[in-house]
């Protein structure tokens, strides 16, 4: 018997998710480790279960994720990003829900990248008078 999957790939930043929905009772696995354990903070937990409060399906399906690259903080955006493609792809009537919270958007906002001359993207040098 082929087990159903759905499948949606977030992005945030620097980090990738690859996010599979399989039905269950509503555990979500970050890189085989409990949401709790991976992300360590109680807010980015909430991040990561907000598709799936705003669509009511928490107990639904079970989360079973992938995630490279990026800080934690990214890559729990990048979760929440492929969960809400995912629920797209397993209920295509969840889109208009999904698409005014703002969760299939793409967030565009990167690092910007470092001039020469300078410290950073912006910060200048220490001036010295001599």
């Amino acid at each position: 018997m082929a087990v159903i999957k759905f499948y949606g790939t977030g992005r945030r930043k620097n980090a990738v998710a690859r996010v599979y929905l399989v039905p269950g009772e509503g555990r979500i696995i970050i890189n085989d480790r409990p949401v709790e354990v991976y992300l360590g903070r109680k807010t980015l937990e909430v991040l990561v279960r907000q598709p799936l409060e705003l669509t009511g399906t928490e107990g639904r399906f079970d989360v079973l994720a992938r995630v490279k690259g990026g800080g934690v903080s990214g890559q729990a955006g990048a979760v929440r990003h492929g969960i809400a493609r995912a629920l797209v792809k397993a209920d295509p009537n969840l889109r208009p829900v999904l698409k005014k919270a703002g969760f299939l958007t793409r967030d565009p906002r990167m690092k910007e990248r470092r001039k020469y001359g300078l410290k950073k993207a912006r910060r200048a040098p220490q001036y010295s008078k001599r």
